[in-house]
């Protein structure tokens, strides 16, 4: 796969998972005093490793040719970290 390529497909996941951080706030919103104070922590948390997935996207935009797969995998760990995150917030809710 190409960079441009990958670039392309990290964009489309970054939409997904920011997708994925506004049904969590939406849901955290819904949710009662108590439950919304511990989940608004979780949801920093998973705000927290968006951000940090973004950069890394960033380092491999930035990367030369030769170097961005070698980036490619703090990003997937980073994906993993962000979906995980959403999934458990989004489990107390349900």
């Amino acid at each position: 796969m190409s960079k441009e390529a990958y670039q392309q497909k990290a964009e489309a996941k970054l939409d997904e998972h920011k997708a994925e951080v506004d049904k969590a706030r939406a849901k955290v919103k819904g949710a009662t005093a108590d439950a919304r104070l511990d989940a608004e922590r979780e949801l920093k948390g998973l705000e927290a490793k968006l951000d940090e997935a973004k950069q890394k996207l960033a380092q491999i935009k930035d990367a030369g040719e030769d170097a961005w797969e070698d980036l490619t995998e703090g990003l997937e760990n980073a994906w993993d970290d962000v979906a995980g995150a959403a999934k458990k917030i989004m489990g107390r809710f349900s």
